[in-house]
């Protein structure tokens, strides 16, 4: 039987709830049936997720398997897939009917690249809630240059299609990463491949309670953050032993300030746990604009050492009135009511790990 282009990868574990309407996303895809397939791993699940995938017969190859965790899944998964390309789904997320063809039309385009990646709407299941904001197109060989390799986005699972062969020389994923496999992938896939970016919108990200990585940091518990700091600390540990195993070296400058995001994002979260003293928020705000400040437009630049420096005075339950003064400046003279890059950058960094 011919290989398919394609191999949809679906993992799923107790996502009942929100499966079929994930694989029913894949399989009203506008592209060839016969060059795709989809593969749904069930990561153990001990809901009625075996039951609801019943329905769609044989237009699936489901798989079951002990529950070891997104990156056990992901690897298992890579086993069994026949495509060249393979296309990562969510359970709780879906795609839009042109993705998959538009994703195969980007590496016609680009034969070198080895991952290409795309925009999401945020969704709550019912209504489209707004636009990912973390998306930035950055294509090409992305460690080659300093400024895409500062801008380089790590976007969720349902974005990402790999080439098999350019997998191959990252995998195996390390299976103590239960969560963020997929942003293990994406971390390192352009030290081995060229990288595309597709601008155009063709997934829906849900949103709900069982996002490790949300944006929204009202009501977390103090559990879930815990939980995503040792989530993050594994990650950034297997990325650097990744790395350091081949070749590269981790306290390059460049490298450094890459690896920077997860340093960072580690400390907003301990933060919220830990109120920081002045002086030690201080320097945490400083360190944005001193290593994002050449991929920030210089007035955004000005105000995130203004921030940094207003920390000293406001501490950091209260700098939040300076952001909140300035919104009201913008909407008082006209200005469209744009955030600063500065405290997004941070919240961000938290909130995507």
């Amino acid at each position: 039987m011919k290989a398919p282009f394609f191999t949809v990868l679906i993992d799923t574990y107790n996502y009942g709830e929100y499966v079929e309407e994930a694989v029913a996303s894949a399989l009203a895809q506008e592209f060839p049936a016969e060059e795709r397939e989809i593969l749904v791993v069930d990561d153990g699940s001990t809901d009625d997720t075996q039951e609801r995938l019943k329905k769609f017969g044989e237009a699936i190859r489901y798989v079951r398997k002990a529950n070891g965790g997104q990156a056990s899944a992901f690897n298992f998964g890579f086993e069994h897939a026949r495509g060249e390309v393979i296309a990562l789904l969510d359970a709780d997320d879906v795609w839009l009917p042109a993705k998959l063809g538009r994703v195969y039309e980007e590496f016609e385009r680009h034969p070198e690249a080895g991952m290409a990646y795309h925009r999401v709407h945020l969704w709550n299941g019912t209504d489209e809630i707004s636009g990912d904001t973390y998306f930035i197109p950055v294509s090409g060989r992305v460690t080659e240059d300093r400024r895409a390799l500062l801008q380089y986005p790590m976007m969720a699972t349902s974005c990402l299609a790999f080439r098999r062969e350019t997998l191959q020389k990252i995998l195996p994923i390390p299976e103590a990463l239960r969560f963020q496999a997929d942003a293990y992938l994406t971390a390192l896939v352009i030290f081995v491949a060229p990288v595309a970016a597709v601008s155009e919108v063709l997934g829906k990200y849900r949103l709900h309670g069982a996002n490790l990585f949300q944006t929204n940091r009202e009501g977390i518990s103090r559990s879930h953050i815990e939980g995503r700091m040792a989530m993050r600390a594994a990650l950034l540990w297997e990325i650097q032993n990744w790395l350091g195993k081949h070749g590269l070296d981790t306290g390059s400058p460049d490298i450094r300030a890459y690896l920077k995001q997860w340093a960072k994002a580690q400390e907003s979260d301990g933060f919220a746990l830990r109120p920081p003293g002045r002086w030690k928020y201080f320097h945490h705000l400083l360190d944005f604009p001193r290593t994002y400040g050449e991929i920030m437009a210089p007035r955004h630049r000005a105000y995130s050492y203004v921030r940094a420096f207003a920390a000293l005075f406001l501490g950091y339950h209260h700098l939040h009135a300076l952001d909140d003064a300035r919104m009201k400046g913008k909407r008082l003279f006209g200005s469209s009511a744009e955030k600063s890059l500065a405290a997004d950058k941070e919240k961000e960094l938290a909130a995507k790990g």
